[in-house]
């Protein structure tokens, strides 16, 4: 089997930016020196239309897409979202639908999302002390908002899993509250490796903090037992506490890749489509929307993956030298 008979992995989940722009301003994913105030975000007469991604989401359903996970960006700055979630519902084949978000807007939304047809959102939560919080975010906006839209999403009925990007000297002395303030909950907490996504936020490897070293902080504190995958390609490394109801997962992207089980998609905002978080290329799929029935769509699509060849994840290393990639906040996560 050759390396491309590796990678083509075959298509079973969709990421789909509706907004390219946040109300924060991470530091390891939007710093301010650059994405300030005058930051040229795109315009809304550029972003796909509901219409259109309901027509693209379509074509990747025939290609077997079960799961759709809306971002950004955040995604809830986008007017009436839940009309967008309830086009995608009625897509023949489509399963689950996720909806990433720093949490801010789920007081106001989280009841008409679910009523929509939402089934889980991805919220994240980098530290749980406000002033940690409060320097990553560079909105000073405490952990208190956030706090609040987990609670409104469990009220909802949204099922809930938490995003903790993880970096040497930011927060990695965070691990261990953030697990016993979570771990009483049914919350699936992950713990994401600091990733070189993008071109702004500096990426250093002395930077990353391992799922090893991760999890031996972790094993000093709680008693954890590994927990079998629930699909192919599920991205998450998952452990349960031992007489609690929480989860903790790892996605180490860095330490341990998994490019050759990669089963994910990616649609930015103005509709290129990508087949690779570290990409630095796309493919224009909003021109095929003019004219263009949904089989020819689709065929196209599938001309696409089926020569994916991305392995960056796999072949990085603390030498690999750095290279024009795409920006998290165009391409969601």
């Amino acid at each position: 089997m050759n390396n491309k008979d590796v990678y083509n992995r075959p298509l079973q989940d969709l990421r789909i930016s509706v907004i390219d722009r946040c109300n924060f301003r991470c530091t390891y994913c939007m710093p301010a020196e650059i994405f300030g105030v005058d930051h040229p975000f795109m315009n809304e007469c550029d972003l796909l239309s509901f219409e259109e991604i309901e027509t693209l989401a379509t074509s990747f359903a025939h290609l077997g897409v079960k799961k759709i996970r809306i971002t950004g960006g955040e995604p809830l700055l986008r007017s009436n979202l839940d009309e967008l979630i309830k086009k995608l519902v009625n897509i023949e084949g489509i399963e689950d639908i996720g909806l990433t978000t720093n949490g801010i807007y789920l007081p106001k939304y989280a009841q008409q999302l679910k009523k929509a047809g939402l089934k889980r959102v991805n919220i994240s939560l980098d530290a749980i002390h406000n002033d940690v919080f409060k320097e990553i975010n560079g909105r000073n906006v405490g952990v208190s908002p956030v706090l609040k839209g987990i609670d409104a999403a469990k009220r909802a009925g949204l099922g809930v899993k938490l995003n903790m990007v993880v970096k040497k000297g930011m927060n990695d002395h965070q691990v261990i509250p953030m697990a016993s303030y979570f771990k009483d909950q049914d919350i699936s907490l992950r713990f994401i490796e600091y990733m070189d996504v993008g071109n702004s936020n500096g990426w250093d490897f002395k930077n990353v903090m391992t799922k090893k070293e991760i999890l031996d902080q972790l094993t000093q504190h709680f008693d954890l037992s590994l927990v079998d995958s629930n699909y192919f390609g599920e991205v998450a490394q998952r452990y349960k506490y031992q007489g609690a109801i929480g989860e903790i997962g790892f996605i180490t992207s860095v330490s341990e890749s998994f490019c050759s089980s990669c089963t994910r998609a990616r649609i930015s905002a103005d509709g290129k489509l990508y087949t690779c978080l570290f990409a630095n290329k796309g493919y224009d799929l909003k021109y095929l929307l003019q004219s263009n029935s949904i089989s020819y769509i689709t065929s196209e699509i599938q001309n696409i993956w089926s020569r994916r060849d991305d392995r960056y994840s796999d072949e990085r290393n603390e030498a690999t030298p750095s290279r024009e990639k795409i920006e998290m906040s165009y391409i969601g996560g």
